[in-house]
């Protein structure tokens, strides 16, 4: 039998991102409404645009769509949060009881995040095949989420190879060889990879629910048998809800002020009241997932009496002869004995004298 409790509490990111367009100012009251929303944790982005993304590397249609710039290098720049943003967001999150979190895209940001002692990393979907920066984030030995978007298993089994060789402190370089034998040591030992959670998600902002396939979170636990979460980019909140019902120990969903601001995500994005309707609609899924024994529940106590039947003489029974069909019928309340037993009683004979209309014991 197994019961819900903290142990099975998912975790839930406000995916603030770069919602904050840039301003400082905007990324505190994201963490604001985080908090006010129930989140456990309020993530960013951090990175340096020139160790990202080429000068003319085009927008998404997405992103043109909704943060239209000349470049995706010129809309990212806009976005780009300042190492001393960094050191003020995080302090508000601290100030406000919340985790701070950010995605990594580049080393010098991945230092940053360590400088200020995060406790969890998390890959994007856009960089699980960034060989490099999975190594050095594996090489920081802290706990890792890893987002699967766009990805196929062979991808996944790859990247977790990568980290898989990150944590073992060796210097190893993960040429394809040493890959191929990670993930062959990975399929007896997942644990190789240290505390890592992979994020079920589809890359589309945002992503039509006929496209999310819940059910491949299955899959990924069944075969990298790690802990599975979704990062959704659905609109509404009911998929999130559902994944959780699904078995996901962590939600990551987009969080902004106003969905109307200029942004790439903010389409895909929970303005706060959502988000806390979110929050507390996963509490419930969770409190309602409980035992998985099929018992009598307490509450079910007092129903279960008067909603069931009881055997009861539908004429006078005497001990000198043998009750006949149709003698018994069952009616409510259910406090004797089961209709389930009137086939056995039949040709037998009663215990005593009943009465037409008494509750039959025997």
């Amino acid at each position: 039998m197994s019961t819900s409790s903290e142990s099975d509490r998912c975790f839930i990111i406000a995916e603030a991102g770069v919602n904050h367009g840039g301003s400082v100012e905007l990324a505190l009251a994201l963490v604001d409404a985080a908090v006010d929303a129930g989140a456990d944790a309020v993530k960013f982005q951090s990175y340096r645009t020139e160790l990202l993304v080429r000068e003319e590397a085009p927008q998404a249609a997405y992103q043109a769509r909704n943060a239209p710039a000349a470049s995706q290098a010129a809309m990212l720049r806009a976005l780009e949060l300042s190492v001393e943003a960094h050191r003020r967001i995080a302090a508000h999150c601290a100030d406000r009881g919340i985790t701070f979190l950010s995605t990594p895209f580049d080393p010098p940001s991945l230092e940053l995040l360590l400088e200020l002692d995060v406790p969890r990393l998390k890959v994007a979907s856009g960089e699980l095949t960034n060989g490099p920066m999975l190594l050095a984030m594996a090489r920081a030995g802290l706990p890792m989420i890893v987002s699967t978007g766009m990805a196929t298993l062979d991808e996944v089994a790859d990247a977790l190879a990568v980290i898989a060789i990150g944590r073992d402190g060796s210097d190893a370089t993960p040429r394809a060889a040493v890959r191929a034998d990670a993930r062959r040591r990975l399929e007896s030992d997942p644990t190789l990879v240290g505390d890592v959670t992979l994020l079920h998600c589809t890359s589309s902002y945002p992503a039509p629910a006929e496209s999310v396939n819940l059910r491949a979170m299955d899959t990924l636990a069944q075969v990298f048998r790690l802990p599975v979460g979704y990062s959704d980019h659905t609109e509404g909140t009911a998929v999130a809800v559902a994944a959780v019902a699904r078995g996901a120990v962590l939600i990551e969903k987009h969080l902004t002020i106003v969905k109307t601001l200029s942004g790439p995500d903010h389409a895909a994005s929970l303005e706060p009241a959502a988000f806390a309707e979110m929050v507390a609609a996963i509490r419930t899924a969770e409190q309602s997932l409980g035992s998985s024994e099929k018992r009598v529940d307490p509450v079910e106590a007092e129903v279960r009496l008067v909603a069931r039947r009881s055997l009861v003489t539908s004429r006078d029974l005497t001990p000198d002869r043998p009750i006949a069909e149709g003698d018994l019928i069952s009616l409510r309340p259910g406090h004797g004995k089961s209709p389930f037993e009137v086939w056995d009683a039949l040709g037998s004979t009663p215990d005593r004298p009943y009465r037409s209309g008494s509750v039959f014991e025997g």
